[in-house]
Formats: C-alpha cells, sequence, structure tokens
C-alpha cells in the first residue's frame, strides 16, 4: 500500500510523474487542481471563488481545500492507498492532514520532492498551451502541436491558461517559496521526505521514484 504526498514548485513535472506512479501502484491520482479547474468549469460556487485566486497565482484558502481533500479520501478507490498533488501546500494544511491521517490509524508512505531550479521552470510553464475542447497539453517548443493553435487530438482551440502567462507564474513562484517551500522542512524533521531531481529527462525522474518506492 503506498500512501504518496507529491511535493515540488509550479512546473516541476508533477503531474506527469503523478499519472506514471498512480498507473504503477494502481493507486487513485488526486490532483487539487484538477479537482478546482472541474469545479471552475461547471461554474460551482467553489469554482468561482477558486478562480479569483487562481488567475492571480494565489492559493486556494486552505479551509476548502482540506475539506474537498478529506471527502475525496473517503471514497473506495482510496482503500488500497493515494496519491496527492497539490496538496498539502502549507504548514497548516499538513498539520490539519496529519491529524485527519492519525485519526484514521493512517501514515504516509513517504513524500516525493521533486526540485527544480526557477530558470527551467519559467520557460517549461509560459510555453504551456492547452486544449480549450479536450484538455490536451503541448508546448510551443518541446512538444508543439502538428498546426498552430491546433489540437492533434480533437481539433481544439489551444490557449495559455491565465495561471501559465509569466507575470501570474512568477507571483506563482513567490507565494511556493513563502507558503509551500516551508513544507519541506517540516516533512524533513519528520524523516517522511525523499528529494529527486527534476531537471532530469522525464524517465529518469521515475526511475528514481520507482528506486524510492520499490516495485
Amino acid at each position: 500500500m503506498k500512501r504518496l504526498v507529491l511535493l515540488g514548485p509550479p512546473g516541476a513535472g508533477k503531474g506527469t510523474q503523478a499519472v506514471k506512479i498512480a498507473a504503477r501502484y494502481e493507486i487513485p491520482y488526486i490532483s487539487t487542481g484538477d479537482i478546482l479547474r472541474r469545479n471552475i468549469k461547471e461554474g460551482t460556487a467553489l469554482g468561482k471563488k477558486a478562480q479569483e485566486y487562481m488567475d492571480h497565482g494565489e492559493l486556494v484558502p486552505d479551509d476548502l481545500v482540506i475539506a474537498l481533500v478529506e471527502d475525496r479520501l473517503t471514497w473506495e478507490d482510496c482503500n488500497n492507498g493515494f496519491l496527492l498533488d497539490g496538496f498539502p501546500r502549507t504548514i497548516y494544511q499538513a498539520e490539519s492532514f496529519d491529524k485527519y491521517l492519525a485519526q484514521k490509524d493512517m501514515k504516509l508512505s513517504v513524500v516525493l520532492n521533486i526540485r527544480v531550479p526557477e530558470e527551467i521552470l519559467l520557460p517549461r510553464i509560459i510555453g504551456r498551451r492547452v486544449c480549450k475542447t479536450c484538455g490536451a497539453t503541448y508546448h510551443v517548443s518541446s512538444m508543439p502541436p502538428k498546426a498552430e493553435g491546433v489540437c492533434d487530438l480533437c481539433g481544439g482551440e489551444l490557449h495559455q491558461r491565465a495561471d501559465d502567462a509569466e507575470e501570474t507564474v512568477l507571483n506563482r513562484f513567490k507565494v511556493y517559496q513563502a507558503q509551500t517551500a516551508p513544507l519541506i522542512d517540516y516533512y524533513e524533521t519528520a524523516d517522511e521526505i525523499a528529494h529527486i531531481d527534476g531537471a532530469a529527462s522525464q524517465d529518469a525522474v521515475f526511475d528514481a521514484i520507482v528506486d524510492i518506492l520499490g516495485a
């Protein structure tokens, strides 16, 4: 059983690695970002509230995120473990999550921290383009579509998400350093964290993660 948390700055490749980890270990990949974006698309009250924060590269308030995650972990597919991406993001969230796990007589297997310098991350993020129709992701230089601005899969229009604009990304870095980076020390103190070089290739990063988690 694997109960995992994935940490790393914006653009570190957490989502890509999370999909691979979830498939290999047959656990659900729970991304708070995806959950929030779905609420935004559906126009829910939470989605409208979250939109204001995300458009400015800011974090959604802790209590909203905590309630959302705790509810998700009660689903049957989490009985054999889970992988959390984007939660916890603050010390307050981490402490609340620890209390939740203790109440359920559970413990994290490990916290995986993917480390990448900001000078590598910035061009990664601002070059990202997403299909408005199917959500497929491209990059203007490293993974461009066959036709500029058009999704290879469904022909939908590609766009840059508001939270991928350069000014917003720089603000996201500041928010990460101020509020999320301290989590590394938090989990380091608890001896629950493992560090991975996220500047390596996607395959190399995944191999390093498998080395940590085991077969």
